[in-house]
């Protein structure tokens, strides 16, 4: 299997994970002018399980050293296929709560709240779990990001003042989202090697683990957003037959959209061989800053609204320094 060299490729592997994790949601502003979110959603969880195999059988089948996928998923115990599953569980239903915020309050507010409680939370439960790493310069990082997120939240109140609608929902939504998401990378963490050259038995590959975390996704979908579609949190229940009469365009902004989120996990776990999962983790989070480029930027989510381009500014500063402080911690 492929397993990275370096640090420095670790950290480009991070950057990636990073830019894909904070741009997929592009893929579901473009299907939500003419797809529901809940019919959309299907189409990003088979993306995410499509590319996993593709993945698998390529950089997790090649070269010398580590163990095959087809062998490794084989000599797997259940406990840790268990906890891959659960990974998949849990980062679903953290993962339609942040989807439906976008949804409801735009990129720019759902990401920097959610996925920034995410990486705050994530990234102390796997340095507790797993610590790598220059603890000071870390979490001196998260902290600069921890109050970039507070100064996009108050941009956040100055749009919503101005504009007279407080989609409270939308909040509530990313809040409770972000936190299961700090959860769910812990899970595949604890099922993995941690002897890439030479794996230990019984526990698997970073491959494998993303392969079983995305059928954990897939399986807990059938209850987690066949609910969803009966019970929406906005607009009117959606069907099956509805989702099986979308367009081929339709079906494959979702489907994109699920493997370059895909891309990003897997680079982050793989890189976390030599970054130590709460390095990866943290800048992959860091797509905050990306999506919320996106939604200012391009998405033109605060037009209009007077007094806050030096808050904006001074959160993507305080974003950018947090994630080099993080970078620096592994060094």
């Amino acid at each position: 299997m492929y397993i990275v060299s370096s640090y420095f490729l670790a950290v480009i592997l991070c950057v990636i994970t990073m830019l894909c994790w904070g741009s997929w949601a592009n893929t579901q502003k473009l299907a939500q002018k003419s797809w529901r979110f809940e019919l959309f959603y299907w189409d990003y969880v088979l993306g995410i399980l499509l590319m996993s195999l593709v993945f698998a059988f390529t950089m997790g089948s090649s070269g010398e050293l580590g163990r095959g996928f087809v062998s490794d998923i084989g000599q797997a115990e259940m406990s840790n296929i268990g906890n891959a599953f659960l990974g998949g569980i849990i980062f679903n239903a953290a993962n339609i709560l942040v989807a439906a915020a976008i949804s409801i309050a735009g990129m720019s507010v759902a990401f920097p709240v959610g996925i920034g409680i995410a990486l705050v939370l994530g990234v102390i439960v796997n340095y507790v779990a797993s610590p790598q790493g220059n603890a000071m310069w870390l979490f001196t990082g998260v902290a600069l990001i921890t109050v970039a997120i507070v100064i996009d939240a108050v941009a956040y109140r100055k749009k919503t003042s101005q504009s007279h609608k407080v989609p409270t929902k939308g909040i509530v939504l990313s809040i409770v989202g972000g936190i299961l998401m700090a959860l769910f990378y812990r899970f595949v963490a604890s099922s993995m090697i941690t002897n890439m050259e030479q794996p230990e038995a019984g526990l698997l590959t970073p491959y494998t683990a993303v392969f079983v975390f995305s059928v954990g996704i897939l399986i807990s979908n059938f209850v987690f957003n066949t609910l969803l579609m009966k019970r929406p949190f906005e607009g009117l229940p959606v069907t099956y037959s509805q989702y099986f009469g979308g367009t081929g365009k339709e079906h494959f902004t979702g489907i994109l959209g699920g493997m370059i989120w895909s891309i990003g996990m897997t680079f982050s776990i793989i890189a976390a061989g030599k970054a130590g999962f709460a390095i990866s983790y943290g800048l992959g989070q860091g797509a905050t800053l990306v999506a919320a480029l996106w939604g200012v930027f391009v998405w033109k989510e605060f037009y209009g609204v007077k007094g806050i381009t030096g808050l904006l500014v001074t959160m993507f500063f305080l974003f950018l320094l947090g994630i080099g402080l993080i970078i620096y911690a592994g060094i």
